[in-house]
């Protein structure tokens, strides 16, 4: 009997140090995913099912607003609503020969230079090793605070700023991707501003 427990006491042991083993180097694996956010290069692609009021600003911005546009952009305005809602997708360059990972990211909006509005997004990525992976990232806000005053034709000139891809040099996004590391979310130290890169990436 006493045979069997010095046995079952050594098995648990075994068994508890392999636990704590695989553990470890499940946080060690984490920690170097993180690690590898940062040597990663941040784009904007470019923006996609772009919104402001129901409207479609692609449509705007081809010359094709018509009384409907109209009529959804002045109700907003009178019902002291504009929302906007966006898909920001973002090319992450991973060049290193390990994976990267990441579990949440915030952001900040910033609107003619000065930040609007923020949020965060909680969902999963691996960005492969060697390869860019992009990544959605959906921005909503409510502008009516920018347009109170000047109404209708401010909010025009607004949404004529954008470009078919989406990007507009009066809209700008910082983010801060994170990561779970055991029990804990270790975000990145600072926000990276993603910009439109013409031929290279912008590096975090």
């Amino acid at each position: 009997m006493k045979k069997r427990l010095i046995q079952f006491f050594t098995i648990a042991a075994v068994c508890t140090s392999l636990a704590a083993c695989d553990l470890l180097t499940n946080t060690v694996n984490q920690a170097a995913s993180l690690a590898n956010l940062a040597n990663c290069e941040y784009n904007l692609k470019n923006v996609s099912n772009l919104q402001v009021a129901g409207v479609n600003v692609k449509s705007l911005t081809n010359g094709n607003i018509n009384a409907s546009d109209v009529l959804k952009l002045t109700s907003a305005l009178v019902s002291k609503k504009v929302p906007m809602d966006m898909n920001v997708n973002i090319d992450i360059k991973n060049p290193t020969d390990k994976n990267a990972a990441l579990t949440a990211m915030d952001w900040i909006l910033d609107i003619n230079n000065s930040q609007f509005a923020q949020g965060n997004s909680t969902k999963n990525y691996t960005v492969t090793k060697n390869a860019t992976t992009t990544v959605p990232l959906g921005v909503n806000t409510d502008l009516y605070s920018m347009f109170s005053k000047d109404g209708i034709n401010s909010l025009k000139t607004f949404v004529s700023s954008f470009k078919n891809d989406g990007t507009s040099s009066k809209v700008g996004l910082r983010i801060k991707p994170s990561l779970n590391v055991g029990s804990y979310v270790v975000p990145m130290p600072n926000y990276i501003k993603v910009e439109k890169k013409v031929g290279g990436t912008t590096k975090s």
